[in-house]
């Protein structure tokens, strides 16, 4: 086996090491916002996802965990995949650049951020996609808004641990008046 054909599993960790690792060290993240542009590169639209969990459903962004030995880069195409499908065709460069770094805290009011789970340092994207985008995995739902819409104080309401901050965060990096 090469050196650049290495053995990467989805599980690197057992959950019960997850768990041990959580309470022990910050984990690495990446947020996306999908978005689609026009011929002229401008955001026409922006993707949220509807998901269910601990008994409430709220709009969220694509988020996860960069497993070991995995660059940024791919992190971030297996969770645009894993939750818009594998013919979202997202758009990333070669050295994606996050427009901004959020760090979610176990402890509520520590940073707009917050996940029950653990202390989390997460790079955050906007990413184009191209192709069909299909609600995945665990995510019922996708809805495609348009800037003003995504940032409307009724939507943010329903994002849940410091996502809605990071759409207007996204949204006001991009030049979208808020």
């Amino acid at each position: 086996m090469s050196n650049l054909e290495l053995d990467r599993s989805e599980s690197w960790l057992t959950r019960e090491e997850l768990d041990a690792a959580r309470e022990r060290l910050p984990i690495l993240y990446v947020d996306a916002v999908p978005v689609r542009v026009d011929e002229r590169g401008a955001v026409s639209a922006v993707g949220l996802l509807l998901r269910a969990s601990d008994g409430a459903i709220n709009r969220e962004l694509v988020s996860g965990r960069v497993l070991y030995h995995e660059r940024v880069r791919d992190a971030l195409i297996r969770h645009i995949e894993k939750d818009l499908g594998p013919m979202a065709l997202p758009q990333i460069p070669a050295s994606p650049q996050p427009f901004t770094v959020a760090e979610y805290f176990p402890t509520p009011g520590v940073t707009p951020f917050h996940d029950p789970r653990q202390h989390a340092v997460s790079l955050a994207f906007v990413v184009p996609v191209a192709g069909d985008c299909q609600p995945q995995q665990d995510a019922l739902d996708l809805a495609w808004l348009t800037p003003a819409e995504a940032v409307s104080p009724a939507l943010l309401e329903e994002m849940d641990g410091g996502h809605g901050v990071l759409l207007r965060q996204a949204m006001a990096h991009l030049g979208h008046p808020l």
